[in-house]
């Protein structure tokens, strides 16, 4: 901590505004993602990158509405990470004894040939076309909402896709993908993403 009266080093400073902006995002979807600058060290712009995709993983399930029957009024939300092990641990901190809509958080990690069975939410990490492709397939099916962070994900059938902009993280989202999921999007979601795609363009 930083004594009072004393000025943070450039490098402190950086970290503090940093978590200041990642709990930001964790508040709402409206919140600007932290700019990821040439400045700070790899390690510590992973790690930036990493929260907030997290915080908006946790963020989504508020904008989501599920077909009916798929979550019981006392079951929790799951959701699946896989291939990104940094993002789990993350999403586990920042969800632990919080709740979407009344419903507690479970986050699993998945490997090659799990089942994304009771899985709400997936997430893929960056992955070669073919893995991305397999658990897509699979998440569409189940009505799980699929969120990545692989170039052209969407043409793949991705819902919801990360991607740098401007050194910041945002998000693109396939409006066409979620319906063959069985999913509906907020419009809320689809205001503050930074594309839109419909008709499967």
């Amino acid at each position: 901590m930083t004594p009072i009266g004393k000025t943070p080093r450039p490098a402190a400073r950086h970290r503090v505004l940093a978590l200041a902006r990642a709990v930001a995002l964790a508040c709402g979807l409206a919140a600007v993602a932290a700019p990821l600058t040439q400045a700070a060290a790899a390690s510590e712009v992973a790690s930036v990158e990493r929260n907030v995709k997290a915080a908006f993983l946790y963020k989504f399930l508020s904008y989501v509405e599920y077909p009916a029957g798929l979550l019981a009024p006392d079951a929790p939300y799951v959701i699946g990470v896989t291939n990104a092990d940094d993002v789990a641990a993350e999403l586990v901190r920042i969800t632990e004894g919080r709740n979407v809509n009344n419903h507690p958080l479970q986050v699993r990690v998945l490997r090659s040939g799990d089942s994304v069975a009771g899985l709400h939410l997936l997430f893929i990490g960056a992955s070669e076309s073919a893995q991305a492709t397999s658990w897509l397939r699979s998440a569409q099916k189940a009505s799980v909402l699929s969120v990545t962070e692989t170039p052209d994900a969407l043409q793949l059938g991705s819902v919801i896709n990360f991607r740098l902009v401007d050194n910041r993280v945002r998000f693109e989202v396939s409006v066409d993908a979620a319906e063959k999921s069985n999913v509906k999007l907020s419009s809320r979601l689809l205001s503050v993403a930074y594309a839109v795609q419909k008709g499967g363009s």
